[in-house]
């Protein structure tokens, strides 16, 4: 398989993953609040409430709103989870408790970095293939990534809040394929989920990886267990 000149990495899920679920960690917080919810719930409230969502990006908007919005978004998604198994009334101050939760995210503590990773970022850099981030992820992810050691391996991250558009929509690939004057085939790009990052991926016409961390699966040159497996190709 011919060299890219660039790989794109999703981000959550695929470089780094939520320690236990979103649920555990909405029920934790809420309890220091005094506020007590299951994080089964939580889960299945959360994930309703995420589908519902309008996309995390925001177009024809001044740069320097888009963290605001961004806020405003989750907290949005955090209202609509605790609403849905009718927990809001139990909060003295929901404001205070979703800022908490907010700021968490932007710590390591949830977050857990995936063994595979760097071996292969290091790998391709030595190859002196050009290294990039797609992500539905916030500005957040600047500090996660530092907290990593991760950001000086990419010399791109287009995310959808500040790009207008999320995937699986083409067009926050084409912004991405744009930073580096890219063809698509000449580009990979590697992500877990199969309708965003696989199927899209490919739409768009770049070579796409879907990584499956379910390590008793079956693998190919297309479904990949590890991200150590892109170093055989």
């Amino acid at each position: 398989m011919q060299q890219p000149n660039v790989i794109f990495f999703d981000a959550v899920g695929t470089l780094f993953g939520v320690r236990g679920t979103v649920g555990e960690i909405y029920s934790t917080i809420a309890s220091e609040m005094g506020v007590e919810i299951s994080a089964e719930a939580l889960d299945l409230a959360f994930f309703k409430s995420f589908k519902m969502a309008s996309p995390l990006a925001f177009s024809e908007v001044y740069s320097m709103k888009i963290p605001e919005l961004e806020y405003q978004w989750w907290y949005s998604l955090a209202k609509t989870t605790f609403a849905q198994v009718e927990a809001l009334e139990k909060f003295s101050d929901f404001d205070v408790f979703f800022r908490q939760l907010y700021e968490y995210f932007a710590t390591a503590n949830p977050w857990f970095l995936y063994d595979d990773v760097i071996p292969v970022l290091k790998y391709w850099q030595s190859k002196e293939v050009e290294l990039g981030i797609i992500s539905n992820f916030d500005s957040r992810i600047y500090e996660v990534l530092g907290l990593f050691g991760l950001t000086d391996f990419f010399s791109s991250i287009t995310i959808s809040s500040m790009t207008g558009s999320a995937k699986p929509d083409s067009r926050i690939f084409d912004v991405a394929l744009d930073k580096y004057n890219c063809h698509p085939h000449q580009a990979w790009h590697i992500g877990d989920s199969q309708k965003e990052d696989y199927d899209a991926a490919k739409t768009v016409g770049l070579q796409a990886f879907l990584l499956d961390r379910n390590v008793n699966k079956s693998t190919s040159f297309d479904i990949i267990n590890t991200m150590n497996t892109l170093i055989l190709i």
